[in-house]
C-alpha cells in the first residue's frame, strides 16, 4: 500500500441514508477503502438539513460505523456533498488581459481567472459553490482544455457556476462541525457521483449522469468532456415511496418494502394476475395489492422524474442525436427493475446503470459496488482531484526554483578585498527571483562578518 497517499473522507448527507466512507490510491491509481460506515437519516429532506440535531446524530453514528470498519483510522476532516431545490447553475465569460504577452501563460493567470468569477453577481441570500472552468480561448484559439504553456495577448474562458442558498450551506456546515469534523469542501452530489461512475470516454462521447437519491434526482451533462449543464429534481425515491403509500392506504415502511421487492418501472412489465399480500392492522383483514397497480403509481413518479431530464437536457440543446454515451442512471432509485427500458422510452437516449467500481481496487467490500454509493466514493476522488492538482503546483514551483541562471558579480568589501556576489536568477518566478537576491545578499554579509572576524 502506498503509505505516501493521504487518507480521504466523503460524507454523503442524504435523505434517507448518511454514509463515511475513507479510501486512499494505491500505487495503481485505484481506490483502497479504508472504512465504511453508514446510518439512517433523519434530518434531511429533498437534500437539505432541516432538523440539525437529528443530523449530527446520524453523522456521528456513520462516523462510529466508519471506526467499526478500521479502528485505526482517524477522520478529521470531510469532503461533502450538496443537492437541494435550492441549487441552481449559471454559465458567464471572463476574459484577462495579460502583462507579458511574450512569456508562456502560467497557472497563477488561470487562478486569477477563475477567482475574479467569485465576483459575479448572484441574488442575495445564495453563495458561490464552485466556479468550473468549460473551455478557453487564447486571442483568435478557442475550444482549448489547458490554455498553460500558451502566449497570446487575452486568455479567458466560459464557467459553470454553481450557487445555492446560504442557510442550506450553513446548516450543513454546522452538523458537519458540531459533530466534530471539519469540512474540506462541498462538492455537488451529481458531480461526485460523476467522478465515480465514469471514464474518460464516456465523458468524450457525451453523457447525462442522473443520480436518483432518496429526497432529489441530480443531473450533470457533459459533452466532448465538458460540463455543460448541472440540474438537482426535487423527486427522489422518497416520493415514489410515499405514493405508494398514499396510493395504496400502507404504511410507509410497507411501502419502501414493496417497491424494493415488487416494484417496476414499467406496469406493462408487472404481471396483471400477481398480488401482493399486506398484514392488516390489529384486528383487520391481510390487504391484497395488485402488483400491476404498484408498478403504474412507480411508473407515474419515475416519468415525471425523466420527463424533467429530458427538458434539461433540451434546454442546453444536447437532444439525443447529440450524447452518443446516453444516460448512466445511478443512485440508490436507479436500481428499480426495469427502468433502463423506461429512461429509454422517454428521453430516446440509450441508458445503462452506473456502477461506481470504475475507480475501486480489487477486493472491495461487496456492498461498495451498488449505485447507492457513487456520490460518497466520488467525494473520495475529487478529494484526491483537490490533492494532486495542489501537487502538481508544488511540482511546478520546485521546478521553477531548479530553473536557475547563477549570476556572479565581483564587489569589493570595506576592507578592499573582492568579493563575490551570486545572484540565482529564477527564470519563471518573481517571488523566486526576490528570494534569490535576498540570498545574494545574505551571503554578502556574512562574508563581510567572516572577513571581521579573521
Amino acid at each position: 500500500m502506498n503509505q505516501e497517499q493521504p487518507i480521504i473522507v466523503g460524507l454523503d448527507i442524504g435523505t434517507t441514508k448518511i454514509a463515511a466512507i475513507a479510501g486512499r490510491k494505491n500505487e495503481f491509481g485505484k481506490l483502497e477503502i479504508l472504512g465504511f460506515g453508514r446510518a439512517n437519516s433523519n434530518g434531511v429532506q429533498h437534500g437539505m438539513v432541516l432538523n440539525i440535531d437529528q443530523t449530527i446524530k446520524a453523522i456521528q453514528q456513520a462516523l462510529e460505523n466508519c471506526y467499526k470498519s478500521n479502528p485505526n483510522l482517524e477522520i478529521n476532516e470531510v469532503y461533502v456533498g450538496i443537492a437541494g431545490h435550492h441549487i441552481k447553475s449559471l454559465q458567464t465569460r471572463g476574459d484577462i488581459v495579460r502583462k507579458t504577452t511574450d512569456d508562456e501563460i502560467k497557472q497563477s493567470e488561470i487562478d486569477q481567472l477563475l477567482s475574479d468569477q467569485y465576483k459575479t453577481y448572484i441574488p442575495a441570500g445564495d453563495q458561490i459553490i464552485d466556479v468550473i472552468p468549460q473551455e478557453f480561448t487564447v486571442d483568435n484559439f478557442q475550444n482549448i482544455p489547458n490554455p498553460i504553456g500558451y502566449s497570446g495577448v487575452k486568455v479567458g474562458a466560459n464557467f459553470h457556476i454553481i450557487t445555492g442558498d446560504k442557510n442550506a450551506i450553513r446548516n450543513i456546515n454546522r452538523s458537519v462541525e458540531k459533530a466534530g469534523l471539519k469540512v474540506k469542501d462541498l462538492v455537488l452530489q451529481p458531480l461526485a457521483s460523476a467522478a465515480a461512475v465514469m471514464s474518460e470516454q464516456d465523458l468524450e462521447a457525451g453523457v447525462a449522469i442522473v443520480d436518483i437519491g432518496g429526497g432529489t434526482t441530480d443531473l450533470a451533462v457533459f459533452y466532448e468532456g465538458i460540463l455543460k449543464h448541472t440540474a438537482v429534481i426535487p423527486f427522489g425515491g422518497e416520493n415514489i415511496t410515499n405514493d405508494i403509500k398514499t396510493g395504496l392506504g400502507v404504511l410507509k415502511t410497507q411501502a419502501e418494502q414493496m417497491k424494493l421487492q415488487f416494484g417496476s418501472a414499467l406496469s406493462d412489465e408487472a404481471k396483471s394476475n400477481a398480488y401482493i399480500t399486506i398484514p392488516g392492522l390489529r384486528g383487520m383483514q391481510p390487504k391484497e395489492i395488485s402488483v400491476r397497480n404498484l408498478a403504474n403509481i412507480i411508473q407515474a413518479r419515475m416519468s415525471e422524474i425523466l420527463d424533467f431530464v429530458s427538458y434539461h437536457l433540451k434546454q442546453v440543446g444536447l437532444e439525443s442525436r447529440m450524447l452518443n454515451g446516453g444516460i448512466v442512471l445511478t443512485g440508490g432509485g436507479s436500481q428499480l427493475k426495469h427502468l433502463i427500458q423506461l429512461t429509454e422510452y422517454v428521453t430516446g437516449l440509450n441508458a445503462r446503470i452506473g456502477y461506481p467500481n470504475e475507480h475501486l481496487a480489487a477486493g472491495h467490500i461487496e456492498e461498495l459496488a451498488k449505485p447507492m454509493y457513487s456520490t460518497c466514493i466520488g467525494l473520495i476522488l475529487k478529494g484526491y482531484n483537490v490533492y494532486e492538482n495542489n501537487q502538481n503546483v508544488l511540482r511546478g514551483y520546485e521546478i521553477e526554483t531548479k530553473e536557475e541562471v547563477i549570476e556572479e558579480t565581483v564587489t569589493t568589501n570595506q576592507q578592499g578585498e573582492d568579493v563575490v556576489i551570486r545572484v540565482k536568477k529564477r527564470r519563471k518566478s518573481l517571488k523566486g527571483f526576490m528570494d534569490s537576491i535576498k540570498d545574494g545578499l545574505i551571503d554578502l554579509f556574512k562574508e563581510e562578518e567572516d572577513a571581521k572576524l579573521m
